[in-house]
Parts: structure tokens; C-alpha cells; sequence
């Protein structure tokens, strides 16, 4: 079963109300929805995107009995605005991103997200989706464009020699597991340390894949403009990659307070403005790490939209 990550922290940087509006755009099987649902009451409403449709019928199955009015959508948060105008939401509480692989999608072999556990090599987050799953890019791509992924996507400094190995190994037969793929990686660079050593070579897969760091730059974008004045967006983080892109998201629309030569203060940042919730990533606590060791590598980032930016210690560096 799903173990939602920072599940108390997140409701409450959310500052869930009754009868609030809010939207869950990485739904999953919808244990931190259900919360959410519960704590706005009847008349809360409830908007859930997520591209696994084996995922958003669990999710449907677990919110049944729950009260409030509830819309799931099959899509990506990168299409939040859209998705959300074309099902009647305007003027969010709230909004939550947990963002990466479920512990459901990654305990399904055949899904291929993990090395744990023989299977394809997809990683498609949608599985009904056309587009080319990562051992399609592995057969297509050339040396330097595994290259440069594993380095974007993955930050792995053996980015070359990994991609030599597969260039070599895919001669003499296509790789199509994930195994195969583990295996082929560890030959190339050696194992040692508690992380497996192919464990940044499936990140830049799985994002290149999935287009994840293109779709959360546009879902934070356009979901900040969603919330109305005191509405907060929660982002969790699973990885350096997604947790700097928040970061700088949100300092650029917390913006900054500058000295002017003729006097005064001006506010210099991105609209619209808003106030950090989280002047730190909050991480899981001992307990949550005892009882999901998957938690420790989250963090979660949160941010309110205010009218106007306000002087204040919040938004100073």
C-alpha cells in the first residue's frame, strides 16, 4: 500500500478550511486527497489529475465514501490550468504536487521504475500513452545523447561511460528489462556504497520519459496564478533535480525588497507574488522514516499567494 509521504506536515502548511477549493495534481491512490477531503467537510470540492489510470481508479475507489464534491482527471499537473478551467475550478485554497514514483508504480515489475525486480523498461508514467517508453530512447539514442541525458536528468558524473557500455551491450541484443539495464550499468562502473550504482541512470530515464522537469516548471507556473489572495501551493520533493527547481521558482515569485538611489524600497520578482509558508524544506521525522524509509529523501516547499508582496523577514535573504 502507498504510504503518503509528510502527510501531517503537508495538511497542515496547507491550512485546509471548510469548504475550501483544492486540487491535488499528482493524485496517485489518494492518501494525501482523502485528508484533504476530510478536513474541507461536505462542502469542499476536490480536483485530481494524475496520468496512471490504474492509479485514478484506486483513487476513485478510496474517495467513494468520502464527503465533498469530487473530480478526478486523467492528465498531467503540467496541464493544471487548463484541466482546471474545463472542469469549473478558479480561485484555489490550495494546491499539492508530490512529485516522482509512487511506492505502488514502483513495486509493479511491469511498470519498469525499478531494478528491484525484473521487468520492461517503460517507465511511462501514463501507460496508455503512445509516446516511447525509456527502452525506446535507450535503442535511439546515440552515445552523446545518453550522454548528456544521464548528466541532466540523472547528475551522473560516469554519464560516458555508461552510455559506452550501453552503446556496446545494445549491439549484441536490444535492452528491453530492467535487470538488464541494472546489470549493464554495474559491469560499467562498479558497485560500491549502500546506492545501487544504476540508480541515476533510472531517474534520467523515468524524467526524460515522462518530460517531468518541463511539466512541473509549467505546473508551478500556472498553478500559482490558480490560487486566489492566501491560497498556498505544497511541492514534495523526492530528488536534488526537482527540489531546486521549486526552490527557484518560489524565490523568484517571493522576490526581494531593494534600496533605490533616491530613497526608499522597491519590490523586484515575478508575478504573481507570494509569501514562503517554509522558509525550509520540512523533511520527515524520525517516526515517519522508522515506519517508510521511502520518506527519507522528501522535502516539502510551501508557498502562499498574497495581493501584494509585504515587507517582511519571510521574504528577506
Amino acid at each position: 500500500m502507498h504510504v503518503p509521504v509528510l502527510l501531517s506536515e503537508s495538511l497542515e502548511a496547507l491550512a485546509i478550511e471548510p469548504g475550501g477549493v483544492y486540487c491535488d495534481g499528482t493524485l496517485g491512490l489518494a492518501g494525501h486527497a482523502a485528508e484533504i477531503l476530510k478536513r474541507a467537510g461536505a462542502g469542499g470540492r476536490l480536483l485530481g489529475i494524475d496520468k496512471d489510470s490504474v492509479a485514478l481508479k484506486e483513487a476513485a475507489r478510496r474517495l467513494e465514501h468520502i464527503a465533498g464534491e469530487k473530480k478526478l482527471v486523467h492528465g498531467g499537473h503540467g496541464d493544471i490550468r487548463r484541466i482546471a478551467a474545463d472542469n469549473g475550478f478558479s480561485e484555489l485554497d490550495g494546491i499539492l504536487l508530490d512529485l516522482g514514483v509512487s511506492s505502488f508504480q514502483l513495486d509493479t515489475p511491469e511498470r519498469g521504475f525499478s531494478f528491484q525486480r525484473d521487468g520492461k523498461l517503460s517507465m511511462l508514467m501514463d501507460a496508455d500513452a503512445e509516446s516511447a517508453g525509456a527502452a525506446e530512447l535507450l535503442a535511439k539514442s546515440d552515445e552523446r545523447e545518453l550522454t548528456e541525458l544521464f548528466r541532466r536528468y540523472g547528475e551522473e558524473p560516469r554519464a560516458r561511460r555508461i552510455a559506452e557500455a550501453i552503446i556496446k551491450a545494445r549491439e549484441s541484443a536490444a535492452i528491453e528489462t530492467t535487470v538488464q539495464l541494472a546489470d549493464i550499468v554495474s559491469a560499467a562502473v562498479g558497485r560500491s556504497g549502500a546506492k545501487h550504482p544504476a540508480t541515476r541512470v533510472f531517474q534520467a530515464l523515468r524524467m526524460a520519459v515522462n518530460s517531468e522537469l518541463e511539466e512541473l516548471e509549467q505546473a508551478l507556473e500556472d498553478g500559482l496564478w490558480l490560487l486566489k489572495p492566501g491560497g498556498r501551493m505544497a511541492v514534495i520533493t523526492f530528488e536534488s533535480l526537482s527540489d531546486r527547481i521549486v526552490k527557484r521558482h518560489f524565490a523568484n515569485h517571493a522576490g526581494r525588497w531593494v534600496s533605490l538611489q533616491q530613497g526608499g524600497e522597491c519590490w523586484e520578482g515575478e508575478l504573481p507574488p507570494v509569501e514562503r509558508v517554509t522558509r525550509k524544506p520540512v523533511k520527515a521525522g524520525t517516526c515517519e522514516l522508522r515506519n517508510n524509509p521511502r520518506a527519507r529523501s522528501a522535502k516539502l516547499r510551501v508557498v502562499k499567494r498574497v495581493a501584494e508582496p509585504h515587507k517582511n523577514k519571510a521574504n528577506r535573504y
